[in-house]
């Protein structure tokens, strides 16, 4: 398995993660086309493709903050859903990075999340904060109440959200 930073937003394989993006979230869980390529510009922001057999099956949006990483977006394309390509992402994300924070929608909301939860959950993040509310992506989207998981427990969860939220989503 490979993993490629794309460092640009003409590079062919953002349209792919992109199509795949806006069927797999809803529209209140993501960006818009054009806040998305901004990422590129980010200094902090990595957009990985993921590469099994030299085939783009997925891909990771992380963002590198003061003291862990956030992943946005995590998405094993459909078609290579159920083959255990999941689990060694999550071991990629944790040989390269000791700290990890990422969001998910509450498990009792539909078996989708259940199965999500459950799959990192066996991929070692526990749950720390079931009253994390995820900022709204911009004008006529909602703000969203998910939980936030970790492979860590921070020691200042406030500070964690709150940076999140300054730099995420600003």
């Amino acid at each position: 398995m490979e993993f490629l930073q794309i460092t640009s937003p003409d590079d062919y394989r953002v349209h792919k993660i992109f199509n795949s993006y806006t069927t797999s979230f809803p529209e209140d869980e993501r960006r818009d086309w054009y806040k998305f390529i901004q990422l590129f510009e980010r200094p902090n922001v990595k957009v990985i493709s993921v590469l099994n057999d030299s085939e783009n099956i997925g891909y990771l949006v992380i963002w590198e903050l003061t003291n862990h990483i956030f992943v946005e977006h995590f998405e094993v394309f459909s078609e290579f859903r159920n083959q255990k390509l999941g689990s060694h992402i999550t071991d990629y994300l944790f040989k390269n990075y000791p700290r990890i924070i990422l969001e998910i929608e509450p498990e009792h909301l539909n078996e989708d999340a259940k199965r999500r939860f459950s799959f990192y959950q066996r991929n070692g993040f526990n749950l720390i904060d079931e009253m994390y509310v995820q900022p709204s992506y911009g004008e006529g989207k909602k703000s969203l109440e998910l939980w936030l998981l970790a492979n860590y427990f921070p020691e200042n969860l406030q500070e964690v959200k709150d940076e999140i939220y300054d730099i995420v989503y600003h």
